[in-house]
């Protein structure tokens, strides 16, 4: 039977570096898509929430699929490569919440995701949705992302939503042209968008909100939020923004954005209104920055209305 949700990307090990303690951190696991299918699932457990990714033979990755079992995602897109092993990436807080990354990536086996064992696009066919974002683009061969193009075409044009998220990491980018020229592809093949508008005016140079509002409109993404942050979102076809609290306090701003989406789509694909929708994943990630971590334990996940 297939998914309700496909949820694609990279599962990266997580180093959270201490800041009263020093030469020590904290391990854990995480990748943007991947925290937004833990909370969409968190969220709506009735769904049936699938991760796509690729991941190697060894004991970081066991512990991976067991995560992924506890947080009841199914795993039958997991693919493991032979040789390779997962990426690892180290995060640093300041004061004020705010993270730095610094990335081991390069050799990670989902970069070979559509190498032998590869991932088969079309047995995805008839789930509701398939949610990526620009850091699973930027992590492929531009032969793959052609590729991947190809394919969710054929999803979309079969039933299946496309979600995108252009998360923005100039570092993985080979340039500023090649980001621009693929997450605009990827946004014309969009059903649904959840971009953020820092990350937007950083690759497009888009000098307001309504630049970034009639840029994503004239590609034909209406249907949608654009994230502001503390601000809250908007609506991408223009309506009026729903009243939404910033956080009380700031620890950790870490999947503010990945833990928004999540909650924000479990909210719509269970029938909410759109503007409860953009609350619902408003709430959400106001509720997770006040925790460290991209993922916060199960037991801190709060009231979900």
């Amino acid at each position: 039977m297939p998914h309700d949700v496909i949820c694609m990307g990279e599962v990266m090990v997580e180093l959270s570096l201490s800041n009263t303690q020093p030469n020590t951190a904290g391990v854990g696991y995480a990748g943007d898509t991947f925290n937004t299918a833990i909370y969409l699932k968190r969220r709506a457990p009735e769904l049936s929430v699938a991760y796509a990714t690729k991941l190697g033979q060894d004991p970081f990755t066991d512990q991976i699929l067991s995560l992924m079992d506890r947080e009841n995602l199914e795993t039958d897109q997991v693919l493991r490569s032979p040789d390779r092993m997962p990426g690892l990436y180290a995060i640093s807080t300041r004061e004020d919440g705010e993270r730095s990354f610094h990335y081991w990536r390069d050799n990670a086996a989902v970069r070979t995701l559509f190498a032998p064992p590869a991932l088969d696009l079309a047995a995805l066919a008839g789930a509701k949705v398939f949610y990526f974002s620009a850091i699973s683009l930027a992590i492929l061969s531009q032969s793959d992302r052609d590729h991947l193009f190809s394919e969710l075409a054929q999803l979309r044009s079969g039933g299946t939503q496309i979600v995108f998220d252009s998360n923005y990491r100039p570092r993985l980018w080979p340039d500023v042209a090649t980001a621009r020229r693929e997450v605009e592809r990827a946004w014309r093949l969009t059903d649904i968008g959840l971009p953020s508008v820092d990350d937007e005016q950083n690759l497009f140079g888009d000098a307001t909100e309504a630049a970034v509002l009639a840029r994503l409109t004239g590609w034909g993404v209406t249907d949608g939020a654009l994230k502001r942050g503390a601000a809250g979102p908007l609506p991408l076809d223009g309506g009026a923004a729903p009243t939404c609290p910033p956080a009380p306090c700031v620890i950790d701003t870490t999947a503010a954005g990945d833990s928004f989406n999540g909650g924000y789509l479990a909210a719509r694909l269970s029938g909410a209104e759109h503007s409860q929708a953009m609350i619902a994943g408003h709430k959400l990630a106001a509720h997770v920055i006040q925790y460290k971590g991209a993922i916060i334990p199960r037991d801190r996940m709060g009231d979900p209305t």
